[in-house]
């Protein structure tokens, strides 16, 4: 190997870890900003009260849960990460969940965004400005990072393909 392919290799080594870190971070945040989502708000009386929180829509909740167990597969594996690269279908798989509990997620958020006249669910985002806001914030956070999962899954097979 060339001194220049040295340098590319070790350069690029390290732009592939500090994408790790932040990827993993990025997801993580996605959960936690889910999951500490609520908003209380009165209605007529101080007695009577609306509450939203994640939980109240399965759809959320298994974004949470999602987010969590693909936290939890890229925290773990972040030693392996750095000695071995992680086998390529087990990237897919974390996509494939990460992508699946932020789709699931989008509908519930267009639905507080936008209603469902046909079958009278009204925009609740009008009401709880604050849950809304945090709950769209939370869902661009994961699309970002099955976006960045994607790259590195496309990163791995340029590494793998140049091996052989």
């Amino acid at each position: 190997m060339k001194s220049g392919q040295a340098e590319i290799a070790e350069t690029s080594k390290g732009i592939q870890k500090r994408g790790l870190m932040s990827r993993r971070i990025a997801i993580l945040d996605s959960a936690i900003l889910m999951a500490t989502t609520n908003e209380t708000l009165p209605f007529f009386t101080q007695f009577i009260r609306f509450h939203a929180d994640y939980n109240d829509l399965p759809a959320l909740t298994f974004f949470v849960v999602a987010n969590a167990v693909v936290s939890g597969y890229l925290i773990l594996t972040l030693p392996l990460a750095f000695v071995h690269i992680v086998k390529k279908r087990q990237r897919t798989a974390m996509v494939g969940l990460l992508a699946s509990g932020a789709a699931s997620a989008a509908a519930i958020v267009y639905l507080a965004h936008k209603g469902n006249n046909n079958t009278n669910w009204f925009p609740v985002c009008q009401q709880f400005n604050s849950f809304c806001e945090r709950i769209s914030g939370s869902l661009i956070g994961s699309f970002i990072a099955v976006a960045l999962l994607i790259l590195l899954i496309c990163l791995s097979a340029i590494a793998l393909s140049r091996r052989h």
